[in-house]
């Protein structure tokens, strides 16, 4: 079998000769560590990047049979983005610096964690229509259409497709709002203007869903394996949205769009969410999102077993493998994977570090990892 059969077997409930072993990237201090002891090259760990030709030769050394942040698909943010703009500069390697979502963040130099959020510019009706508006509009160049015919082509011709599976960006519909508005920021739209609350969540759904037709029309059922939406709305005590005007207001959008999916043989609808997700759940799955991703281990000990219990098959999960037993030793990654075996055995999930392999990863550890995975999965 090939990792995409094995992948989508094991997310299917269908027979496999082995697990695929599955990551999600690294933080680019793990590379340059890496580097530094002599695991890779400085040229790997500079361009090292979700998927590309550095990625899939260090999958190759670590024992990974793939990432699954590798996907395609089109533009789906402002566009364009705001230009850097350095707003005040304190001397001594603190600045406040404007990002390409246009939040004036506390920039520190050699600090590597999010950035604390000093104003944004998003609050009201006013500065949406200004600022925001116009970047979401529509647009062809938004799509990459000759990577699409490219890839149809390949397909259509029979040619061995790479040994993965093919993932299309499906777009974000709440989490790029709570980025640009910041979580109190969409709380006072919420309160002060909800037609303006519900109109920006239709602008972003509504550019994702054409981006997206616009894309599949250059494509023929079969091409793509699954689809990816990214939200990032939760922490570690719930969502950071009220999850009934989720459901009325996002919800619909999810139709929508898996509905367009499954009419190009899409099944597999994949949705990045940190955080406990447990109240969004049966959101998501109502409106045909059904794998979860990434599926934190963290404070709260995410696990798929209690939400297979109560959801049954529909929900599929990638992810929920702790990360941290890397920075540990031998012992600790085989406790890791025992406690892996059970939610393996559920079918329709797939284990994944559940987020970048951080810089206390050993080299060795991940290596042991990949290798007791494939021999005992």
């Amino acid at each position: 079998m090939t990792n995409r059969e094995r992948a989508l077997a094991a997310l299917n409930y269908e027979p496999y000769d082995r697990l695929p072993v599955v990551h999600f990237g690294y933080w680019h201090e793990t590379l340059d560590k890496w580097a530094e002891e002599g695991h890779i090259s400085r040229k790997t760990a500079k361009g090292w990047g979700d998927g590309n030709e550095f990625c899939r030769s260090l999958d190759e050394k670590l024992g990974f049979d793939f990432n699954w942040g590798t996907i395609a698909g089109g533009h789906t943010d402002l566009r364009p983005g705001f230009a850097r703009e350095v707003i005040k500069d304190f001397g001594d390697g603190r600045r406040h610096v404007r990002n390409g979502s246009g939040v004036v963040e506390l920039e520190r130099d050699g600090a590597v964690s999010i950035a604390q959020e000093i104003e944004h510019l998003l609050v009201d009706r006013e500065s949406w229509e200004e600022h925001y508006l116009p970047r979401l509009q529509p647009d062809p160049e938004r799509v990459p259409k000759k990577q699409l015919l490219q890839l149809r082509r390949e397909f259509e011709a029979g040619k061995a497709r790479e040994d993965k599976p093919r993932g299309i960006w499906a777009g974000s519909f709440y989490g790029k709002f709570r980025d640009w508005a910041g979580v109190t920021g969409t709380s006072y739209i919420y309160a002060d203007d909800e037609d303006l609350y519900a109109e920006i969540i239709d602008t972003i759904a509504n550019l994702a869903y054409h981006t997206l037709e616009e894309g599949l029309s250059h494509c023929v059922p079969g091409m793509f394996d699954f689809a990816h939406f990214w939200e990032d709305i939760c922490f570690k005590n719930g969502p950071l949205v009220i999850p009934s005007v989720f459901e009325e207001l996002v919800g619909p959008h999810y139709k929508r769009i898996t509905t367009l999916l499954r009419q190009y043989d899409i099944h597999i609808a994949s949705l990045d969410c940190d955080g406990c997700i447990d109240a969004l759940l049966p959101i998501w799955l109502k409106n045909g999102i059904n794998t979860m991703f990434p599926i934190e281990v963290g404070t709260w000990e995410a696990s798929i077993a209690p939400w297979r219990a109560q959801y049954g098959k529909e929900l599929r999960g990638v992810g929920g493998m702790n990360k941290n037993v890397f920075a540990e030793d031998f012992a600790a990654v085989d406790a890791e994977i025992e406690r892996l075996r059970p939610l393996i055995a559920l079918g329709g999930y797939i284990p994944c570090p559940d987020h970048r392999i951080p810089p206390g990863a050993k080299w060795e550890n991940v290596c042991y990892y990949t290798k007791r995975m494939r021999e005992e999965f």
